[in-house]
């Protein structure tokens, strides 16, 4: 016996002894543990795949092989950077304020073994990751692979912001690999993130244990950079306006998406149409040039052996509003920037199946940890889809909290979202059946009063599952 089986003999006793792994039917007789892919991008909205204007073959590739989550969200966050608090709450498994107050301990919840990659590698797994990472933990000791370890964000020019405007020279140009950003390096960032998987996966055949690879993209996130085959494949004159769009959101400053908000910044005040259609021509161009690369991960992945057992999923931290109702950053609560895309493909898996059930994208976390036969552990407060992919319940939650600092808070559920501006004492309604673009406040008629104090109720026990301080009823007394 080799002195590495016998050191990963006695990890797995010991854990089973601690009751972490619970070894499911099937595999404790020698059957093989399946490999993860997680594909993770960010500002990613939900609606920007399967989409006939926006171009992704590859992941329409994958939503024809898998089932695709059509109703995934991110719960929110506690600052502008909602990419911080969306990662934390992936790879913690915690819900969003309890989250919030382990932020400043990350690394020691590493090492105390409660992560996502740390449960893992207790498994057996062999450990990879690559791109954006942005967290306060230490990403070389959690993962046993590490290639480049991007920031939040590639560094941005003054020449990006406040543009386009209609008539005047655009300073901008999306390939000007002179600006740096995603050029940084000489070779563009997404390319260089599915090199580094592309080149992993090559030679993944050669390894005895099962691997769980983390391929992190900055894409689309702006500064958002592509070549310019990439932005050519969108004339401005097919880009469509959304169906929201507005000049300006009249409660920007009251939810925090005023003028000085970093993204908001990026096109002119107010938004004109032409200055959405080129950020969201950009927008589409980057996604476009990321999915070339998750195509390449794929067709790399076909050409090994372990292809059949391995589960490919694919997500986004947030989602991102380029000139829906007026805004253009992901600070707000609208489904654009809180619903995320979400496809899963593996063993087992519905091909071409759509479900509708309401997740949170960081299920994704205890969905591996399941499939690996590790028991969910006591602090992981988000759930396996499994029980949805196997038909045994319809949704993960029956209803969806989301919340951005203290300007604002909301519940989805049965078909209505309700938004709280609690600086205003403002309070949105919306019949997301009737109206998905939410244009239309339902709040002040008076035959829908009871929903709105029936969503509150469920508001106020959500805040109490997801740890939220903010003292709601004080706001809106007339709501209890």
């Amino acid at each position: 016996m080799s002195r590495h089986f016998f050191l990963l003999t006695c990890s797995i006793l010991a854990f089973l002894a601690l009751g972490v792994i619970s070894i499911p039917q099937g595999l404790a007789d020698g059957g093989k543990k399946p490999n993860f892919i997680f594909i993770f991008a960010d500002d990613q909205a939900y609606n920007t795949i399967g989409d006939i204007e926006v171009k992704t073959p590859n992941l329409d590739r994958l939503i024809r092989q898998g089932t695709t989550f059509t109703h995934a969200y991110n719960q929110g966050c506690w600052h502008e950077a909602v990419c911080i608090a969306s990662r934390n709450m992936l790879n913690s498994g915690r819900f969003l304020w309890h989250a919030e107050k382990n932020a400043q301990n990350l690394e020691a919840e590493r090492v105390a073994g409660r992560f996502w990659s740390e449960y893992l590698k207790q498994a057996g797994y062999h450990t990879f990751f690559s791109g954006k990472w942005h967290l306060q933990a230490d990403v070389q000791s959690a993962f046993d692979h590490v290639r480049h370890v991007r920031p939040g964000m590639p560094k941005d020019r003054p020449t990006g912001y406040n543009r386009p405007i209609e008539g005047e020279p655009d300073p901008w140009k999306p390939w000007e690999t002179s600006e740096g950003g995603y050029w940084s390096g000489g070779k563009h960032w997404s390319e260089v993130v599915a090199d580094d998987a592309c080149d992993y996966l090559q030679k993944s055949p050669q390894r005895e244990n099962p691997f769980f690879m983390y391929v992190a993209f900055n894409a689309p996130h702006d500064p958002r950079q592509s070549p310019k085959e990439f932005v050519d494949r969108y004339p401005l004159a097919n880009v469509r306006l959304p169906v929201s769009y507005l000049p300006e959101y009249p409660f920007k400053d009251a939810i925090g998406c005023g003028r000085l908000l970093r993204d908001e910044y990026l096109a002119p005040f107010p938004r004109t149409p032409y200055a959405v259609k080129v950020n969201r021509q950009e927008y589409y161009a980057i996604i476009t040039h990321m999915d070339a690369q998750i195509g390449r991960i794929l067709d790399a992945l076909a050409q090994t052996d372990v292809a059949e057992s391995t589960y490919v999923i694919f997500s986004a931290d947030h989602g991102l509003a380029v000139g829906n109702h007026g805004l253009m950053g992901k600070q707000n609560m609208f489904d654009h920037s809180v619903r995320v895309p979400f496809i899963i493909r593996g063993p087992q898996v519905d091909s071409g199946h759509t479900h509708s059930g309401s997740i949170y994208l960081q299920d994704v976390m205890p969905t591996t940890l399941e499939l690996a036969g590790i028991k969910k552990p006591a602090h992981v407060q988000f759930r396996s889809i499994l029980p949805l992919l196997k038909r045994e319940r319809k949704e993960n939650y029956d209803a969806i909290y989301g919340a951005y600092k203290n300007s604002q808070r909301m519940v989805t559920a049965d078909g209505y979202k309700l938004i709280l501006y609690p600086a205003i004492k403002k309070v949105l309604l919306f019949d997301l059946r009737n109206d998905p673009n939410e244009m239309t406040n339902l709040s002040s008629q008076s035959k829908h009063a009871s929903r709105v104090k029936q969503l509150f109720a469920r508001l106020l026990e959500l805040q109490k599952q997801t740890g939220d301080p903010m003292d709601l009823k004080r706001v809106y007394p007339d709501l209890i």
